[in-house]
C-alpha cells in the first residue's frame, strides 16, 4: 500500500482526505502517463461513478486534469465498479475510473483506477502516481490547440454491460421471486433491470439514491434489512450490493444469510461437478472460515490463501489460471467472465446453481458449518504501530495458544481506514468474544485506541 492508494485505489472523507485538487492531479498524471504508452493514438479513459453527491464534483475534476493532458474521456455516469473493468477491455480503452468509496458512507469517496486490462491499477503506476502527487517529478505538460482532449457521453458502455449480464444467465428467472437490496447506490442503475429482462418477479429495496444515504442502513454491510423483506415479502432468494456494487451478499427463503465464504462454497462444488473448476481449486483470503475450509476438504476441492482484497485474489487466480476466487465479505469473481469482484454477477451464478440443480439456496448452503466468528474494528491512532506492539502480539500467542486446533485469531490493518481488525474463529461465541476483548484490551492499555 502506498501514501494516498490503499488495497482499493484512493479513499477517504471527500475534501479532507481526498481533494479535488489530487483528483485533478490524479486525472492529469493518468492522461500523460497514457498518452506516453500510446503515442501514435488519442488516449481515451472511460469515468464511472456512484452516487455520493461527491462523486459529481470528483469526476468534474478528474475530466479537467485528464483533458488538459490531451486525453478523451468516456462518461458512464452513474455505474458499477465491474462495469468500468467489462467496457475498459471490450472497448480498447487505455485505463478506466471508478469514483466511489465502495461500502463507506456518503461523506468518504475514492478513485479506483483500472489498467487497460480491466484489472486494479498495478502497483509500479501507482508508485509513479503518488510522485507526482508529492511532486517529486516534473511538471507533467499541458496539451495545446487540437490536443486538448475531450468529454463523450458514454452511457451506451453500460448498457452493452447490462446486456452483457443478461447473456451470462442459463436460464429464465420466471416464477423466482428475488429480492434486492441496492444499496442506494451503484446497482440502482442496474440490477433489476438485469432481472427483470431475465424474467424473475423482482423486488426492490434502497434504489432511491439522493446523494446521502448510500449504504445508510441498507445494502450488503446491512443486511437485517434484506433479510426482514424477504420474509415478509415471501421472496425465494434475495441479494445485497454494496454501493458500487462489486459485492454481493445473499440472503435464503427464510431470512438467513448467505456470505461470500458460503457463496464460494455453493459454486465451487457445482463448477466442480460441470468440471469448469480449473485444478479443482478456489482462492480465498485469510479471513475465510474455517467452516470453508473444512466443506472443500470434504468434496475435495482445493484452496489458496492470499491477503485480503479482491486484488490480490485476482492476482492469484492471473498467476494460476485458477477461475474461482473471492473474500467472504462477498467480493466473487470469476474469471471467465470478469477481472473483478462483481456482485450481480455474483448473483446471477447462484441462480444459476439454483435453477439448474433445482435446490433452494438454504439447501444449498446447509452443506457449510461456519465456525462462530467475531469481527470487532479498533480505531488506532497507527495502524502498524498498533499491530506491531511487543504487548500486543504476546496476548495473541497467548490466545493462539489457548485455542489450539479448535479455533484461530487474526490481527490485520484496515487498507483505507485507520482500524486494525481483531478476528477469532472458535467452538462457541462466547470464547469468541472473551478473546477478542482480551487483545483488545491491551490495545487499549498500551494507548493505541482512538
Amino acid at each position: 500500500m502506498g501514501k494516498y492508494f490503499g488495497t482499493d485505489g484512493f479513499r477517504g472523507e471527500a475534501n479532507v482526505d481526498l481533494t479535488v485538487e489530487h483528483a485533478y492531479k490524479v486525472g492529469r498524471f493518468l492522461g500523460w502517463y497514457y498518452g506516453q504508452k500510446a503515442p501514435d493514438e488519442r488516449c481515451r479513459i472511460v469515468i464511472g461513478k456512484d452516487t455520493r453527491r461527491s462523486s459529481y464534483m470528483f469526476e468534474y475534476s478528474l475530466v479537467a486534469g485528464l483533458t488538459a493532458s490531451g486525453a478523451d474521456v468516456y462518461l458512464l455516469h452513474v455505474t458499477t465498479t465491474p462495469s468500468v473493468s467489462y467496457v475498459v477491455r471490450t472497448e480498447g480503452f487505455h485505463c478506466g475510473i471508478m469514483i466511489s468509496a465502495s461500502h463507506n458512507p456518503f461523506y468518504d469517496n475514492g478513485i479506483k483506477v483500472i489498467n487497460e486490462k480491466g484489472e486494479k491499477l498495478e502497483e509500479s503506476v501507482i508508485t509513479e502516481v503518488e510522485r507526482y502527487l508529492d511532486g517529486e517529478m516534473g511538471e507533467i505538460p499541458l496539451a495545446k490547440k487540437d490536443n486538448i482532449g475531450r468529454t463523450v457521453d458514454f452511457a451506451a458502455g453500460r448498457n452493452r454491460y447490462i446486456g452483457y449480464l443478461i447473456s451470462i444467465a442459463t436460464r429464465s428467472f420466471k416464477n423466482m421471486r428475488v429480492a434486492l437490496d441496492c444499496a442506494n447506490g451503484s446497482a440502482s442503475a442496474i440490477a433489476k433491470n438485469v432481472f427483470d429482462a431475465l424474467g424473475a418477479e423482482t423486488h426492490v429495496i434502497s434504489n432511491e439514491p439522493n446523494g446521502l444515504n448510500i449504504n445508510t442502513d441498507c445494502g450488503s454491510t446491512h443486511i437485517e434489512h434484506l433479510q426482514k423483506f424477504v420474509v415478509d415479502q415471501k421472496c425465494d432468494v434475495g441479494f445485497a450490493y454494496d454501493g458500487d456494487a462489486d459485492r454481493c451478499i445473499a440472503v435464503d427463503s427464510k431470512g438467513r444469510v448467505v456470505d461470500g465464504d458460503v457463496i464460494m462454497y455453493i459454486c465451487g462444488k457445482y463448477m466442480k461437478e460441470q468440471g469448469s473448476l480449473f485444478h479443482n481449486t478456489v482462492v480465498t483470503t485469510i479471513m475465510s472460515n474455517f467452516g470453508l475450509y473444512k466443506a472443500f476438504e470434504r468434496e475435495g476441492i482445493s484452496y489458496e490463501k492470499t491477503a485480503v482484497g479482491d486484488k490480490y485474489v485476482y492476482e492469484n487466480m492471473a498467476a494460476t489460471g485458477h477461475c474461482l476466487g473471492g473474500e467472504q465479505s462477498g467480493h466473487i469473481i470469476f474469471s471467465k467472465h470478469a477481472t473483478t469482484g462483481d456482485g450481480i454477477l455474483t448473483s446471477l451464478k447462484v441462480m444459476e446453481v439454483i435453477l439448474e440443480k433445482k435446490q433452494t439456496l438454504e439447501k444449498l448452503a446447509s452443506e457449510v458449518e461456519i465456525y462462530p466468528q467475531v469481527l470487532k474494528n479498533v480505531r488506532v491512532k497507527d495502524k502498524k504501530a498498533a499491530q506491531d506492539d511487543e504487548a500486543v502480539q504476546a496476548e495473541v500467542s497467548k490466545v493462539t495458544e489457548a485455542l489450539g486446533t479448535d479455533g484461530r485469531i487474526l490481527l490485520r490493518q484496515s487498507g483505507t481506514e485507520p482500524v486494525v481488525r481483531v478476528m477469532v474463529e472458535a467452538s462457541d461465541m462466547d470464547t469468541c468474544e472473551k478473546y477478542v476483548d482480551q487483545v483488545i484490551n491491551v490495545m487499549k492499555a498500551q494507548g493505541h485506541c482512538l
